[in-house]
C-alpha cells in the first residue's frame, strides 16, 4: 500500500486555448475540472499502474463534497478528514504548445484540531503501508515541523516517508531523515541559496541535500531528466527529447515512479530513477492534467539514457 498525503488540495479548473499571447484574442479548445494536489496526482498514477495506494485529504466547505466526487470517479481509495473552511480552487491556462500559466489560491488555514485528526488519520493507516508519501504545499499558518512530525509517525511505525515540499518544509522535514526527497531545480537552489546551472552543480546539489539528512534524492531537472543520489550511489537520467505539451503533474508522476519502481525491483536505486524520468516525461507528452500508462511510461523509459 502506498498512503499519499494532500494537505493542501484544489479542485483545478483547466483551460485549453489554441494559443496563450498578450494583446491579442486566443480560442478555448477544451475545459475542465479535476481534483488537484500533488499527492492526489501520485495515487492516480500508482492507481493506474496496479498499485494499491489510499489518499488522504481535508475537504470541506462547498467545494468538499464536489472533490469528494471527483476523487469517487478516479476509482481509488481515499479518506477526506472533515474541515470548516472551503477547499480552494485553482485555474490552470496552457496551449497546444505546452505554454502554461497555473494561477493557485494558497488554501484555507488549518485548525490545530483538524491537523491532530489528519495524524490521526495517518497513524491509523500506516500498519497497511510500505511507503507514506507527504506531497504538496502546507495550508497558510501549518507549521513546516508538521510534517516533520509526521515522518517521525511513519517512522515508528516502520513505514518509509518519500517528501516532495519546498521552503522551510523541506529544510525542517530533513532533520527527520525522510527515505526520499524529490525537489526540482528550483526548490534545491532555494534550499541551498545557490544558482544551479550545470551537471555538476546538480550532482554537488543533489549530495548536499542527502548530507542535510535524507536517505535519496530525486533532483528533478524537467527536460533535462533527473539527478538522483542514495549513499554513494551517483545517477542521472536524460529522457528522449519531446514535444511536450502539459507539464503540470510530472512531478507528480515522478514521485510516483520512483517508489513503485523501488517496490518493483527490490530497492534498485538506478532503475528507480530512470521509471521517474519516464513517468515525468510521459507525462508532459499528454495535453491538459493526465498522466501516463503504465505501457506509455514503459516506451519513454526504454529511450532514458542512465549515467
Amino acid at each position: 500500500m502506498f498512503v499519499t498525503v494532500t494537505l493542501n488540495p484544489a479542485i483545478d479548473r483547466t483551460v485549453t486555448a489554441d494559443r496563450l499571447v498578450f494583446e491579442d484574442r486566443a480560442y478555448i479548445l477544451s475545459r475542465g475540472e479535476s481534483p488537484g494536489g500533488r499527492g492526489l496526482n501520485a495515487s492516480a498514477v500508482l492507481h493506474s499502474w496496479g498499485a494499491p495506494t489510499l489518499a488522504i485529504v481535508p475537504a470541506g466547505g462547498a467545494c468538499g463534497p464536489r472533490l469528494e466526487e471527483h476523487l469517487q470517479r478516479l476509482g481509488f481509495p481515499f479518506v477526506a478528514v472533515p474541515t470548516e473552511q472551503n477547499v480552494r480552487s485553482n485555474l490552470i491556462i496552457t496551449d497546444r504548445r505546452g505554454l502554461t500559466v497555473k494561477l493557485n489560491e494558497p488554501g484555507p488555514a488549518l485548525t490545530a484540531a483538524e491537523l491532530e485528526r489528519i495524524e490521526e488519520e495517518v497513524k491509523k493507516q500506516l500498519p497497511g503501508a510500505k511507503w507514506l508519501l507527504l506531497c504538496g504545499s502546507l495550508p497558510p499558518g501549518v507549521a513546516p515541523s508538521y510534517l516533520r512530525r509526521l515522518v517521525g509517525v511513519a517512522r515508528e511505525a516502520g513505514v518509509r516517508v518519500l517528501v516532495d515540499a519546498d521552503g522551510e518544509a523541506l529544510q525542517d522535514v530533513l532533520l527527520e531523515h525522510p527515505a526520499a526527497v524529490t525537489p526540482n531545480r528550483n526548490e534545491a537552489s532555494m534550499l541551498l541559496n545557490r544558482a544551479l546551472i550545470t551537471r555538476q552543480h546538480f550532482r554537488a546539489a543533489a549530495q548536499r541535500i542527502c548530507e542535510m539528512g535524507a536517505e535519496s534524492v530525486v533532483l528533478s531537472l524537467g527536460a533535462r531528466g533527473a539527478m538522483g543520489v542514495r549513499g554513494s550511489e551517483i545517477v542521472e537520467a536524460v529522457p528522449p527529447a519531446i514535444d511536450s505539451v502539459c507539464p503540470i503533474g510530472a512531478g507528480d508522476a515522478l514521485n510516483a515512479a520512483y517508489v513503485w519502481a523501488l517496490e518493483q525491483n527490490s530497492g534498485d536505486f538506478r532503475d528507480a530513477v530512470r521509471w521517474a524520468v519516464a513517468a515525468g516525461t510521459a507525462t508532459a507528452r499528454l495535453p491538459g492534467i493526465s498522466f501516463p500508462t503504465l505501457e506509455q511510461a514503459r516506451a519513454i523509459y526504454e529511450q532514458v539514457e542512465v549515467k
